[in-house]
Order: C-alpha cells, then sequence, then structure tokens
C-alpha cells in the first residue's frame, strides 16, 4: 500500500522589476488570465493573487508588481504592495530575463528586498526562446549561483510553456505542510470589478502604445443584469488621464480608438465570463488623480493608509 503524499498549501510572491514576465509566468501557470500583459514595462499595479489547484498542493501565487521609482502616491503605494507580498509569502520566485542577464536593478532589488528576508528563493531565468546563443545560458545558471544562495535556479520561457511544468512541480517541494487555503472552486480573491477594470486597462495599453504614458485608470462605475436579458450584463466604467490630450488621444478620431477599445474590451470579458456584455465607456480627465487618495482607494489600491 503506497503512503499518500502529505499535502502542501502556501504563497509564493513572483518578484523581478517591471516586464520580467511575472504575469505572463503565473497565467499561463493558472492556465487563465488574471493579470494584464503588455510589453510595457510597470503595467501591474498592485499585488494579483491566483490559486493553482493540484491534487497534492496548493500554490497561491502573488504577482507584485515591479519595483519602481516615483514618489507620488500612486508609486508608493505599488511598492509598498511588492514589499507586503514579499512578506508574507512562503517562497520567492526572482525572475531575470534570459536575454539581458542580470541588470543594475536585478542587483539592487536582490540587495534591498530578497536578501533581507532570508526565506527559500528560486531563481527563474525567464525569456531563454530570446537567446540568441543558447550556449551563454550555462554561463549566466553558474554566474547566478554566485549571487546568492538560491535554493533552485530554473530556466523557462513564459511565452512558449517550456519548463513551466518542472518549475511548478520544484515549487512543491517547498511549500509547507497545510491543508488547502482556498476551496477548490477558487483562482483568485479579485474582486469583479476590478477583474473588468484590468482588462480595459490593457486594452487602453495595447491600443494607445507610447502615446499614453502611465496616467491611464479605469474605475468600474456599476455591473448590472440586463432587465430583459438575465445573461446580459451591463457594465458602465470610466477610464481616468490626467490630461485633455490623453482624453483625445484615447477617444481618438470620431470616436473611433475608443470604440476600438471598447470592442476588444468586451470580446475578451465575454470569454471570460460567459456572458452577453453591453460595455459603456467614459474617458474624464483627472489632473493629479495619482494623489487622489480617495480615487485611488475606489480603484482598489489597498496599502493606503
Amino acid at each position: 500500500m503506497t503512503e499518500e503524499k502529505e499535502f502542501r498549501a502556501g504563497f509564493v510572491a513572483l518578484i523581478g522589476r517591471p516586464n520580467v514576465g511575472k504575469s505572463t509566468i503565473m497565467n499561463n501557470i493558472l492556465g487563465t488570465k488574471l493579470s494584464i500583459v503588455s510589453p510595457k514595462p510597470q503595467t501591474t499595479r498592485m499585488r494579483i493573487l491566483g490559486v493553482k489547484h493540484n491534487k497534492d498542493a496548493q500554490i497561491i501565487f502573488l504577482d507584485t508588481p515591479g519595483i519602481q521609482k516615483g514618489k507620488d502616491l500612486l508609486t508608493k503605494t505599488v511598492v509598498e504592495s511588492a514589499v507586503s507580498s514579499m512578506e508574507e509569502a512562503d517562497v520567492l520566485v526572482m525572475i531575470i530575463e534570459a536575454d539581458k542577464g542580470w541588470t543594475k536593478e536585478d542587483e539592487q532589488l536582490l540587495h534591498n528586498y530578497i536578501e533581507k528576508l532570508n526565506k527559500p528563493t528560486i531563481l527563474v531565468i525567464n525569456k531563454i526562446d530570446k537567446m540568441k546563443d543558447k550556449r551563454l545560458l550555462l554561463p549566466l545558471i553558474e554566474e547566478s549561483a554566485k549571487k546568492y544562495n538560491f535554493v533552485e535556479i530554473i530556466p523557462v520561457s513564459a511565452i512558449k510553456g517550456q519548463n513551466l511544468d518542472d518549475f511548478v512541480q520544484t515549487l512543491k517541494k517547498y511549500l509547507p505542510p497545510s491543508p488547502p487555503l482556498f476551496p477548490e472552486d477558487q483562482i483568485t480573491d479579485l474582486p469583479i470589478k476590478f477583474y473588468i477594470a484590468e482588462i480595459i486597462r490593457e486594452k487602453v495599453f495595447q491600443n494607445t502604445k507610447k502615446e499614453i504614458p502611465y496616467s491611464a485608470a479605469v474605475e468600474v462605475e456599476s455591473i448590472e443584469e440586463g432587465k430583459v436579458k438575465k445573461d446580459l450584463l451591463i457594465i458602465r466604467a470610466n477610464i481616468y488621464v490626467e490630461k485633455e490630450n490623453h482624453k483625445a488621444i484615447i477617444i481618438g478620431k470620431k470616436g473611433q480608438m475608443l470604440k476600438k477599445i471598447g470592442k476588444e474590451a468586451r470580446e475578451e470579458l465575454e470569454h471570460l465570463l460567459g456572458k452577453k456584455i453591453h460595455l459603456e465607456l467614459w474617458v474624464k480627465v483627472k489632473p493629479r488623480w495619482k494623489e487622489d487618495i480617495r480615487l485611488l482607494k475606489v480603484l482598489g489600491y489597498q496599502y493606503i493608509s
């Protein structure tokens, strides 16, 4: 008679500078999109929780915002969110890019945060598919082993799903013995309004390219069932920007850009929520909204006193 494995469950913080692939790794492991993904850095602004259910373990991923510099209230809140996630995690996962190797920002993150926490830390070397010369991977692994006492070093390609299964199996070893911490049918603690707002914000980023800096935020004002069609969700949301010219860019000529953003967001939300969506979007100018405590709380930023 074979002995059953002890069940394990715990929190795993994904840590790295902006745009190293934290959100892509979590989304691909979970098989669904919780964190928005953009080729632009600093897309994730707060801790996103995602639960991976296995028969012998429950891995609770914390997709942290990239540590960034800035003095406004939003940036301070983003950094506090990342630090808090590291502190509550059982295991830390530091992520660097294979094609860029160790950067100055990676070194600072390692020395200023990870080394001080003294927690089991796995190094993930992401984007190995982008390495022009694969022979450089082994020297990078050897260099990384000298940087810090990583318990494991795992090369992956999040975008192609390469080695992600090995990464998950490895993670389990470092989780504490524990019963499941979340029900089997729960994969996140995100409020539905936040989930919807993040999808809309992603479409703003993807369509406005470099024209809109990181000054856009989305507030879902209301979600209602259709009065006649009960399988229809009517969603009304505001897109906040800091300047009039940003508003003009998002609306576009004859409203075409806003229509495109709305159409793409609606289609994705219909696929994710399994319902027909009627989406109404308004663009509003709110100068210095990043310093507006009331609005930041409405938008869901958790670490504001």
